[in-house]
């Protein structure tokens, strides 16, 4: 781990807290003047480190600025293993972490962007991911004997925990819009894509790559034209240490239904998360638009719907539009 790392881990650890220069040093085993630099390049990256003489550095409780060290004070003990890498930019995370599963790379490599020029919606569209305003993460996933047709539920899986997230840091109150949508007061506030490799052999998920883009805050220059009356954020105005509590407590709720140590019935939790059940909706299809009335979810989390005309249907995937 390199000096600024080391020196970043240290003031994470103890926001608040002032160290002087020597004791840094002493503690990390360098020297001062290297102490001295790594703090330089942290205030270059937008860290607001405040430095006062006879009481030596301290890193500003008003931060909040990703990081792996930033991440790991809050993620659980046996989450620390998860391999975390921060960029301040990325055409998309899941392009990324898609090119490290191709290599070999192991479960639980996760890429987290400040901001996508290429972010990666569903059918091919484009997710807007805007610098430092949202947690635009990919996890690399290698569930075992896992068939294709339960790879939904790692989605909704993830819509539940990332729910649990916002409820664990805020007092908002999301909902889940099937299949893969979070909302807050009528407004879109995170995206989930799940892309998945599969054997043809055995019809199994080699591996997934779990992305989620959550809308921390509202862009400093405000939504596209087109999402203005669609999406929305969680907070109005900085919080302390957010984004990396928001990413910490995620990793945890998911990592807890995924491993099953959370024997909790994730899917009952999905339904009480859903914005649609008991409304009237719009089946979006190639061929045509049907309204049909959501009368509830199943055990795989696939959409009971029932049509004008009364017939009934069971939708695995797809798309919806409901009117808010």
């Amino acid at each position: 781990m390199a000096t600024k790392e080391k020196v970043l881990e240290l003031f994470e650890k103890n926001k608040g807290i002032y160290f002087s220069g020597e004791e840094i040093a002493q503690l990390l085993s360098v020297s001062r003047a290297a102490v001295w630099k790594a703090v330089n390049v942290l205030r270059k990256e937008g860290y607001s480190i405040d430095a006062v003489t006879n009481k030596g550095y301290c890193l500003s409780e008003k931060t909040d600025i990703l990081s792996p060290q930033g991440i790991f004070k809050y993620l659980n003990p046996e989450y620390q293993n998860t391999n975390i890498h921060v960029l301040a930019t990325a055409e998309s995370s899941n392009a990324l972490v898609r090119e490290k599963a191709n290599a070999g790379c192991l479960e639980g490599y996760m890429i987290i962007a400040n901001e996508q020029v290429a972010g990666k919606g569903r059918y091919g569209r484009q997710f807007f991911s805007p610098d430092k305003t949202g947690i635009y993460m990919s996890l690399l996933l290698r569930p075992v004997h896992c068939p294709a047709t339960k790879a939904l539920k790692l989605t909704t899986m993830a819509a539940v925990a990332v729910c649990e997230a916002i409820e664990d840091v805020s007092s908002q109150q999301p909902q889940i819009k099937w299949v893969n949508d979070i909302y807050i007061k009528g407004k879109k506030v995170c995206g989930i894509l799940t892309e998945a490799s599969l054997s043809l052999e055995s019809g199994m998920v080699e591996y997934a790559v779990l992305g989620v883009g959550i809308n921390v805050y509202l862009p400093e220059n405000g939504f596209p034209q087109e999402l203005q009356q669609i999406a929305g954020a969680i907070f109005d105005i900085p919080q302390n240490d957010m984004k990396n509590r928001m990413t910490a407590a995620f990793i945890n709720r998911f990592m807890d239904y995924y491993t099953g140590k959370n024997k909790a019935d994730y899917t009952e939790k999905y339904r009480q998360y859903s914005l649609i059940i008991g409304k009237t909706v719009t089946v979006l299809s190639a061929n045509k638009n049907s309204s049909a009335f959501v009368y509830g979810i199943d055990d795989e989390c696939r959409l009971l719907v029932r049509y004008d005309d009364g017939r009934e249907d069971v939708l695995s995937c797809g798309e919806i539009s409901i009117r808010l």
